[in-house]
């Protein structure tokens, strides 16, 4: 199941207060029946609502805005900001952590801000709503239906606390005009949230048996997941242990779900990512897709999902940030055009050893694949590499291979996942599983390489080739300490950019001086009357 379908307009009262009307529409009457006074009766109701918080953290990354997956990329040492030569340098803004590359960027995140407090705004409504609802005694759909929320509100809060740091802190559906919260508030809200979704959604409830009906919804082991992945990021950047929850309870969690029998590791790295498995037939327009192994697979803990649907007529549920991730208005089959964001740093490159099978399903080789159709006069911060686990693909004749309307933009679909089989057992032996050894060298075996200790600085290493380009490695870097985090990504990399020779210079002064945090919306800061305080750095 690609998204779980809604066929109204999730008004509901959901997103009322969150933006301002003009005058002359304070009078109109309401385009749909389904308000906040009529709403929220009855279990469908409740079920139907849910299905809006679902689409709310879609639309976090369906909406066009700069998504957590694009900045966790270009921030991280991975990769460097690209786009197009002629483009405009926000992305060099964030790669740089310095607003002169571009200084009238003052707004890279207001979409991001608002398409998440919009998203929170509906799960705290939900919330709000659910001791009205007439749940049936004895059955546990209430609290299923509230732990999924909850899970929902963690997520989208965890990326906010880590963009910014201090955010406000809404608990319920509020428009009231509050302070940043110290993130330890909402660190805690996070863990709490967690631990109720994890302890109250029932483990049968979306089974990997059912992945065609039921992928994409919370399970308590993504809920355990996370919360492995939000202590370990709270642990390690602030170097406390306050959350209300233990290393131990968070390792018993991640045992739970590799247990649980409802996951492993898929035999074939690349079968993995659509990019790096489909064949493009010599004699046909068609792309051979039997080496993909699929959405929902034993190894998806969690994925937002997305769908092919999307139009210019506001249904919004495709995979917008894809086609940045694209190799620059270059198709070669079966990797389809984009906008040249993120290009590859040599240095991750060589990282791999050339028998590791990750290596060739994670990155394009521009130059070594043949790619004889890129023109390096449109491209910006060109490496010779490019991304290939998320990146648009391309049918032979270079037309767009999606769903829906096949338009290149808006039509991506491809999912993201955010939390692997993988990242749970080397979460897991990071945090001191007696079986470290074991899980630890079963990733590795994976990738066609031999076993070796298991240490903490052999885990990170690990991390950065099995999760590159999925949006961890930047986190990971951060959460072993901002000098670490600055001293890896500061450099200076010699690139092409218009077919000339560039240089990026990130200086680790400049990610010291941000704390690795982003840039507050200078316009909510405005509409907040400086409630709210930008951030050191920006």
């Amino acid at each position: 199941m690609k998204k779980f379908k809604l066929n109204i307009l999730l008004a509901m009262g959901v997103s009322l207060g969150l933006f301002s009307c003009s005058e002359s529409f304070l009078d109109v009457e309401p385009g749909t029946s389904i308000l906040d006074n009529n709403y929220y009766k009855t279990v469908s109701d409740a079920e139907m609502a849910l299905v809006g918080c679902y689409d709310g953290f879609q639309r976090t990354s369906s909406n066009g805005n700069l998504s957590i997956y694009v900045v966790s990329e270009v921030l991280s040492d991975n990769c460097f900001g690209g786009t197009g030569n002629t483009d405009g340098r926000g992305y060099q803004a964030l790669d740089r952590f310095d607003l002169s590359q571009s200084p009238s960027d003052a707004n890279l995140f207001n979409g991001t801000w608002t398409d998440y407090y919009a998203a929170i705004f509906r799960c705290n409504t939900l919330l709000s709503k659910l001791d009205g609802i007439p749940f049936k005694e004895g059955t546990n759909t209430r609290n299923r239906i509230e732990g999924e929320t909850r899970f929902l509100r963690a997520i989208l809060y965890f990326d906010l606390v880590r963009l910014f740091e201090r955010v406000p802190l809404l608990k319920v559906p509020t428009t009231e005009n509050l302070p940043q919260a110290e993130p330890v508030e909402t660190y805690k809200l996070i863990v709490e949230d967690l631990k109720f979704a994890s302890e109250n959604i029932p483990a049968d409830a979306y089974p990997k048996s059912k992945a065609s009906e039921n992928d994409g919804r919370v399970t308590p082991y993504a809920a355990k997941s996370m919360m492995a992945r939000v202590y370990l990021f709270y642990t390690g950047y602030y170097k406390a242990d306050d959350l209300g929850i233990t290393k131990s309870e968070v390792l018993a969690g991640l045992e739970n779900v590799i247990s649980s029998g409802e996951y492993g590791l898929i035999d074939s790295y690349k079968s993995l990512w659509p990019a790096a498995s489909y064949i493009p037939s010599e004699t046909a327009n068609t792309l051979d897709k039997s080496g993909y192994i699929g959405e929902g697979n034993k190894e998806t803990v969690f994925a937002q999902k997305f769908n092919s649907t999307t139009d210019y007529n506001g249904n919004i549920d495709g995979n917008r940030w894809l086609v940045m991730m694209g190799m620059r208005n270059t198709n070669w089959s079966p990797y389809g055009k984009g906008w040249g964001a993120c290009t590859v740093n040599p240095k991750l490159v060589a990282a791999y050893s050339d028998n590791d099978t990750r290596k060739k399903a994670s990155i394009i080789d521009i130059v070594g694949e043949g790619i004889k159709t890129f023109d390096l006069k449109d491209a910006r911060e060109y490496t010779g590499y490019s991304t290939k686990k998320y990146t648009p693909t391309a049918l032979p004749d270079g037309t767009s291979d999606t769903g829906g309307s096949k338009d290149n933009q808006i039509s991506q679909d491809q999912d993201y996942v955010l939390i692997r089989y993988a990242d749970v057992l080397l979460m897991a032996a990071e945090l001191g599983s007696p079986n470290a050894q074991t899980y630890y060298d079963s990733v590795r075996k994976r990738a066609g390489l031999n076993g070796r200790s298991v240490s903490l600085a052999n885990i990170q290493e690990e991390r950065r080739l099995e999760f590159a380009f999925e949006g961890i490695r930047y986190w990971d870097l951060l959460r072993q300490g901002l000098d670490v985090a600055a001293s890896t990504i500061a450099q200076t990399q010699k690139v092409k950019s218009g077919a000339a020779d560039d240089e990026v210079v990130i200086t680790a002064d400049n990610v010291r001086k941000t704390r690795g945090f982003m840039q507050i919306p200078n316009t909510q800061i405005i509409i907040s009357h400086d409630v709210l305080i930008q951030n050191p750095g920006w």
